[in-house]
């Protein structure tokens, strides 16, 4: 469970400070202030069960595993989508997409490939969250339609829908996954990559809060 605190910083130069003159009857006041970043207070992890702290882990130790690819692959969709904008030509775009594209399976194809049946669906949740796109889409859009499709029919072979999103106020396993990444953010065991969606982890710990205790 966690909630927002504000941390203290060290004094710095008043220049470097934020500053507002009130008038106040012909004398001016000086205001400075000190924006401060928000950090969470994590607080202890309790489980009802020894199976539910067995799951938990083992999503943790997932969730750190491929939390990597899902971040590079925002860098590479941003990267792209920034390359193309300078690209006036359609053909040209298509060649630097097929080109960025094979790029990406050759640097990370025999990797992925190493990946259980549960860590690359997590995986394509974690691309959801960093991108909003599902990477079903992605492909669709790099490639086309049709590879999209076989994409996702193989994948189902392993039980492993690239449809999927990421929904931490709707989906138990997506909030854990989130109070994994918090955690591991603040401890700085995984370096930070803002997601697109909007959700606030406090407002999600309390969503699940109130939903735990309902059920008691």
């Amino acid at each position: 469970m966690g909630f927002i605190g504000w941390s203290q910083v060290k004094e710095e130069p008043l220049d470097s400070l934020s500053q507002q003159y009130i008038i106040m009857e012909g004398d001016s006041i000086l205001q400075s202030s000190i924006a401060l970043n928000e950090v969470y207070v994590f607080g202890k992890l309790n489980f009802s069960s020894y199976n539910e702290k067995l799951r938990y882990y083992i999503l943790r130790r997932k969730t750190m595993k491929v939390y990597p690819y899902a971040k590079l692959a925002a860098e590479r969709l941003v990267a792209l989508n920034d390359s193309l904008e300078n690209i006036k030509s359609k053909s040209k775009k298509r060649k630097y997409t097929r080109e960025i594209h094979r790029y990406v399976e050759d640097e990370f194809s025999e990797e992925l490939k190493k990946l259980t049946r549960t860590e690359g669906q997590i995986l394509v949740k974690l691309i959801y969250r960093q991108t909003g796109n599902t990477a079903f889409d992605l492909v669709k859009e790099l490639r086309n339609g049709w590879r999209a499709f076989w994409y996702n029919t193989t994948a189902k072979m392993f039980k492993i829908s690239i449809k999927e999103e990421f929904h931490p106020d709707k989906v138990h396993e997506d909030y854990l996954i989130e109070d994994i990444l918090q955690r591991a953010f603040a401890e700085f065991s995984l370096e930070k990559q803002p997601s697109v969606l909007e959700f606030d982890y406090a407002t999600l710990t309390d969503i699940w809060k109130e939903k735990s205790q309902s059920k008691k």
